[in-house]
């Protein structure tokens, strides 16, 4: 539902002159959603999106709640196991920097996406 709230805001984003001009041409809708306006309002949601994306994974720690289990979620069980007693520091220091790794990657590839899409 969040991201179909940012396509819809990237979707609004558009002037409805484009939509007329190419109505306008004799195109027919589907042509005017996939070749005018769709190509537009993703290179407006492209930041929100990958931002959403970026938060969707951090979320990702709070799906324990339903029950099921992450990354986070198995540190926290190998915490109480007595074999990895004394461990835990170096554990969460661990997922902290997976977490960082792959949130960092994920916006320096929104970034480049975002420099290539510049006119």
């Amino acid at each position: 539902a969040y991201i179909a709230e940012v396509v819809r805001g990237g979707l609004q984003a558009i002037p409805q002159g484009q939509i007329e001009a190419a109505s306008s041409l004799g195109l027919k809708n589907w042509v005017i959603t996939y070749l005018v306006v769709l190509p537009q309002a993703l290179r407006h949601v492209i930041p929100s999106l990958i931002g959403r994306c970026v938060a969707l994974f951090k979320d990702t720690s709070l799906v324990i709640i339903v029950g099921l289990l992450d990354f986070l979620g198995m540190i926290k069980a190998s915490a109480q196991d007595p074999e990895w007693l004394g461990y835990d520091v170096e554990a969460y220091v661990f997922c902290a920097l997976i977490y960082w790794i792959i949130c960092f990657s994920m916006s320096q590839y929104g970034k480049s996406i975002e420099r290539h899409n510049q006119w």
